[in-house]
């Protein structure tokens, strides 16, 4: 995914700097696949927000029980929550990068900005 969201980034900012380009085509497409990336990064908050308890549930299970056999499951899980979290990140860094690539192209089709409406 990380790949994928990189190369439509790449490919919306080229599309904004052609001058030749349909920016109206161009609004629907890159509306449709925002769509997409939110409910992408909407999957993904559910999935880290459940590794990170599973995570917290298990270090809890081991301080208050005292059961070391789960010392192994909690540094696996640790060691997998920290790279979700970067890519989580990634995707939401990203997704706000295109809502500011959306406005763009909004402007070119429609001749105004958030700014032109204050």
């Amino acid at each position: 995914m990380t790949e994928y969201l990189t190369n439509y980034r790449k490919y919306i900012l080229e599309c904004i700097e052609n001058e030749n380009c349909d920016y109206s085509k161009l609004l629907d497409y890159h509306s449709e696949k925002l769509h997409q990336f939110q409910h992408e990064r909407f999957i993904h908050l559910i999935v880290m927000a459940l590794f990170a308890l599973c995570t917290v549930m298990t270090i809890l299970a081991i301080a208050i029980f005292d059961k070391l056999l789960l010392i192994p499951l909690a540094a696996l899980l640790m060691g997998l929550l920290v790279p979700y979290i970067k890519h989580y990140f990634f995707l939401e860094n990203t997704v706000q990068l295109l809502y500011k690539d959306y406005d763009t192209i909004y402007k070119k089709v429609h001749g105004l900005s958030q700014e032109d409406l204050k």
